[in-house]
């Protein structure tokens, strides 16, 4: 349930945006806030968090907007190609150089995250063929956001809800 702190601290961050964006959000928010994710202010942003679990499933900036969404499958080539960037850069930056993945909790490595790894991670075969993953449990940043792409997010924010709520919360009713 909404207080009225959280809606003083989303109206804050929305009213510092411009009216397109801020509309866009509005939309994504109310889709959180259904669900039971409540915004928390970080310096200049906001994120949405649940009570049921400490996950943050999305994010708000000045110039950005993040959302998690490892969980989900059968996502458009829009969000296969942020997955993929992801992925790449994550790569980009392994300096063991791993040769087939960077998510550690498919080789037991990490235990941040519940549930079954190759659930939770993000995955993107290169032009090899070769599958690379990256760590699951972060928000990735979804650039040029537009009205197009928001039943799409909602879509996705549903999915990775019921996840999180299965194995984050182990909770699985109220969905």
């Amino acid at each position: 349930m909404r207080t009225e702190k959280h809606d003083e601290t989303i109206n804050f961050y929305l009213n510092a945006q411009v009216a397109e964006t801020a509309a866009l959000y509005r939309e994504i928010i109310f889709c959180l806030t259904e669900l039971g994710y409540k915004p928390v202010k970080q310096a200049s942003s906001v994120s949405f968090k649940h009570t049921r679990h400490t996950k943050q499933i999305a994010k708000f900036g000045k110039d950005f907007f993040s959302l998690r969404f490892s969980a989900c499958r059968g996502y458009s080539k829009r969000f296969a190609d942020i997955v993929a960037a992801a992925v790449v850069k994550a790569d980009a930056k392994n300096p063991a150089n791993k040769p087939y993945h960077l998510a550690r909790c498919l080789t037991g490595e990490c235990n941040n995250c519940r549930g079954e790894a190759v659930l939770h991670v993000y995955a993107h075969a290169d032009d090899d063929g070769e599958r690379k993953t990256s760590c699951g449990c972060y928000a990735l940043r979804i650039p040029d956001l537009s009205a197009g792409d928001i039943p799409e997010i909602k879509r996705l924010i549903r999915e990775e809800h019921e996840y999180l709520m299965k194995n984050e919360a182990k909770i699985y009713n109220d969905i």
